[in-house]
């Protein structure tokens, strides 16, 4: 039976100074939690409903967890969602790895200052969806071990690798690849735009764009044109929300250098690159 410190440390989990401390964070939901048992995190603790428990046992035990069984009235009392799931998974985090921009490779996405966590987490899925492994935070970007963040990856936290670091010295960088990508309101049409297959894609803050001071380092500004449904120019919406201009960006970078063979075909079929999970493309459920 899960004790009442136990209960306490776990809702304790919600609050950034105690995940900093612990160095654990959560993760609510049984996607989330089924993508855990997979991933690269150490998995410390699952408290589970029985029936979550009884459903899941085949992929469990194999990883070697020992789950402790909870009441729904207990999963109330750890979780901050206004609905509880029926699992959460305290795991530990992992060390940031020095060498990581050391060298890079395909399409980088890089956030300035991105401050909500629902837009993070949609864009660490965008970037798992499109094949972008690497996600570099600047440090004014929400934390990414936030459970509202975790949440909304929907389990692509464990393909995806996010480094925070300063973004001034990320670009001076020898390593750094020699084409930047920002996306401003006034950049060129991307559609229109030469791109590059080895290239970084800056994303600014919802409500300010692109910081001056990471602006000197773009080499090439884009836009996504707007198709306003009547001839004033004023009359429409004033910008995309973030992670869904990322989408449409990743979308146009991967068209180009990976068109799709015919509508229903998985365009990478015969790329070993995505193909690191059977069905990666072809057999992944829609959302619903």
């Amino acid at each position: 039976m899960i004790s009442r410190n136990q209960i306490k440390f776990v809702h304790s989990l919600h609050l950034k100074k105690e995940r900093e401390h612990t160095r654990q964070f959560l993760v609510e939901g049984s996607k989330g939690v089924l993508e855990a048992l997979s991933g690269p995190f150490e998995i410390i603790a699952l408290y589970a409903l029985p029936e979550w428990i009884a459903g899941h046992t085949g992929l469990i035990l194999p990883a070697g967890l020992q789950p402790e069984a909870v009441a729904l009235s207990e999963m109330e009392r750890m979780t901050a969602l206004s609905t509880p799931g029926p699992v959460i998974a305290v795991l530990k985090m992992r060390e940031a790895d020095p060498k990581v921009t050391d060298s890079f490779a395909g399409l980088t996405l890089v956030l300035d200052e991105i401050q909500d966590p629902g837009n993070l987490g949609t864009i660490i899925r965008i970037a798992d969806w499109f094949g972008i492994r690497r996600v570099v935070c600047s440090p004014g970007t929400v934390e990414f071990y936030n459970p509202k963040v975790i949440q909304a990856t929907m389990g692509s936290f464990c393909r995806v690798e996010v480094v925070d670091t300063d973004l001034s010295a990320l670009f001076a960088r020898p390593t750094c690849p020699k084409k930047i990508y920002g996306t401003f309101l006034e950049g060129k049409n991307i559609y229109n735009q030469e791109l590059s297959e080895t290239a970084m894609i800056i994303i600014g803050n919802e409500s300010r764009g692109i910081s001056p001071a990471v602006e000197k380092f773009v080499t090439d500004k884009i836009t996504i044109p707007s198709y306003p449904l009547t001839y004033d120019e004023e009359k429409h919406a004033e910008s995309l929300n973030a992670a869904i201009a990322t989408a449409v960006v990743c979308a146009e970078f991967r068209r180009r250098f990976h068109p799709p063979v015919a509508d229903g075909h998985d365009t990478h079929a015969h790329d070993s690159r995505y193909n690191q999970r059977p069905g990666r493309f072809s057999q992944r459920k829609p959302d619903v």
